[in-house]
């Protein structure tokens, strides 16, 4: 097995280390429990298809997908919690009693929030430190629904951008390099992103604010913001942050997609967020390096 598994490692890198990697494995794994030998080669399969597709944390792929997965789980989280609160906001603003409602509630939609619970309390449990198991739960929440669309897709509007954006999230987060996971800074800056994209949308679905230009733009604006400031204080141009913002994106231009209403200006605004927000930045950028 571990002969057919040294196979998937690009050539050179398997003629440099392929004898290596086959003692070592096979050192940690002789009399370990089949489970524990399963996991062990697919840890080893995943670094070989990394290594292969370039996707370690060595590579300028690799440390995109790393600054972007926090971000990506994050923007996961502001869309799942807003279909959440937009739920309870017209569960506590109809005239029939709580009760009534929920006790005739279809499970079609009971399994809808349960989905969009899991990818929030996913979202998290990762962010605040325990990655692996916060990714899990997320992970299941999203292909949950992106599966639940493909029997009941009125229940997130009209399009695939939904469980497209669901699927590309997963794929963003999983492919982050394991030793690149759950950066604090990373994850503390990605719960501030969700906390000020989620928020204020909120406080506008509740009706405790009344009036709104938003048109789904603003969490995607937070996001784009969010890169410039990662940019401005990594003194850089701006175009690797942004990129991973643009990467970790997909659930939010879902979001903005389907809230715009097809709307022209909200919709070319949303489009233009992050190349506006990236030329901002270099320009800003350059300004301060020549002073």
């Amino acid at each position: 097995m571990i002969d057919v598994l040294v196979r998937l490692y690009p050539a050179a890198y398997r003629a440099a280390c392929g004898q290596e990697i086959v003692d070592v494995h096979r050192e940690m794994t002789t009399g370990m429990p089949w489970a524990v030998r399963l996991r062990a080669d697919a840890d080893l399969a995943a670094h070989a298809l990394r290594v292969r597709m370039r996707l370690d944390s060595a590579s300028s792929a690799g440390q995109l997908l790393a600054l972007a997965a926090p971000f990506a789980l994050a923007a996961a989280a502001v869309d799942s919690g807003l279909r959440l609160t937009r739920w309870y906001a017209g569960l506590v603003h109809s005239p029939a009693p709580v009760r009534v409602q929920l006790s005739t509630m279809e499970g079609r939609w009971t399994l809808y929030l349960l989905l969009s619970l899991l990818v929030c309390v996913g979202a998290i449990i990762a962010l605040t430190g325990r990655w692996v198991l916060g990714v899990g739960v997320a992970a299941c929440g999203l292909l949950g629904t992106a599966a639940q669309w493909t029997v009941t897709p009125h229940l997130y509007g009209d399009g695939v951008d939904t469980p497209v954006a669901a699927l590309l999230t997963v794929v963003v987060v999983l492919a982050c390099p394991p030793d690149r996971r759950g950066d604090r800074r990373l994850s503390a800056a990605a719960g501030a992103m969700a906390a000020a994209a989620w928020f204020p949308v909120v406080v506008v679905d509740t009706r405790a604010f009344g009036v709104t230009t938003d048109y789904g733009a603003w969490p995607m604006l937070v996001l784009a913001f969010t890169g410039a400031a990662l940019a401005l204080r990594a003194r850089s141009s701006g175009l690797r942050e942004i990129g991973a913002m643009a990467v970790a994106s997909p659930s939010l231009i879902a979001y903005a997609y389907t809230d715009a209403s097809l709307e022209p200006l909200p919709v070319l605004g949303i489009l233009l967020a992050l190349p506006v927000t990236v030329l901002l930045t270099a320009l800003f950028h350059a300004v301060r390096r020549q002073h």
